[in-house]
């Protein structure tokens, strides 16, 4: 049972924690991993899996406009004040061009109206980043290893202590997961 927006397998999640594929803890894991891979696209603001998005947008009178998300592999539409845009160039034909962040007219602008531009593309990684990845494991190990101490900052037996980390995210997850993080509004 895996959700296509998790950002690992439960195949590198069971290497990770030294687990034999088939053992009984599998729904789980699972689980575990499709909570971490929302709880990480939350956190970031951004979705990582390759999927098609829709957007009504504002006009601004100008020639460009960032992308919700990124990045963006394909644009399938451009629709301003209901006049349909052609793919163009940046050199010379009139229409559109993009990057795998913004959108650019060519002889035209994104007339100013509420609401009047619409765009359909398909933005996302085709495969998870090595490092988002990782990080989804880690995060998701975590979560499995709280289960017996769900609560306790530390404990001492026969004179020995120890103590669990009572965070969010462990500092190194959160430091990976920082530079992927969305931090400006459209």
């Amino acid at each position: 049972m895996s959700s296509p927006n998790d950002l690992t397998t439960l195949a590198d999640l069971e290497a990770w924690l030294g687990l034999a594929s088939g053992n009984q803890d599998e729904p789980l894991l699972a689980r575990l991993i499709t909570a971490a891979s929302a709880y990480i696209e939350t956190w970031c603001d951004r979705a990582f899996a390759s999927q098609g998005y829709s957007e009504t947008r504002d006009g601004t009178g100008a020639q460009r406009m960032a992308f919700a998300q990124t990045p963006v592999t394909a644009v399938t539409s451009v629709v301003v004040s209901g006049l349909t845009i052609l793919p163009g160039d940046a050199t010379g034909a009139p229409g559109y061009y993009f990057t795998p962040t913004m959108l650019m007219l060519n002889g035209l602008v994104f007339a100013r109206g509420l609401g009047n531009v619409r765009l359909a593309y398909t933005a996302g990684f085709a495969t998870i980043p090595p490092e988002i990845a990782q990080a989804c494991i880690e995060l998701t190990a975590l979560r499995y290893r709280e289960l017996g101490h769900i609560g306790t900052a530390s404990k001492s037996v026969a004179g020995e202590s120890t103590s669990f980390v009572v965070k969010d995210m462990p500092p190194s997850v959160a430091t990976v997961l920082a530079s992927w993080r969305r931090v400006v509004p459209l």
